[in-house]
């Protein structure tokens, strides 16, 4: 009795340890931080969204490339023009998005 009883001891013992470690979910990590919804931010959004759909193809592919955070060097490479056109074509970008935005 006392070997089956260690045998099923430590059967036990390894499947636990195979077993991936089980934490317990605490009220404190359950915490969503509560923010207001933002209709200002939101509606911002939408009309640059608008605004960026009013430029050509290429001016769009170079905001959007910009938009995601890559640097001017990468924009250049991916779009296959040089790194002082990049920066032309962004200041004419913003300048463009500028006037549209402000019509609306």
């Amino acid at each position: 009795m006392y070997r089956v009883a260690l045998n099923t001891a430590i059967s036990f013992f390894r499947k636990e340890k195979r077993k991936p470690a089980r934490l317990s979910l605490s009220d404190a990590s359950l915490q969503i931080p509560d923010r207001p919804y933002d209709y200002e931010y939101e509606e911002k959004i939408r009309f640059l969204k608008q605004a960026i759909e009013q430029l050509t193809k290429i001016e769009r592919a170079i905001m959007m490339l910009y938009l995601e955070d890559k640097e001017y060097a990468e924009i250049a490479e991916t779009i296959g023009i040089t790194q002082n056109y990049v920066r032309v074509k962004m200041n004419r970008i913003r300048n463009k998005l500028k006037k549209i935005l402000t019509k609306q």
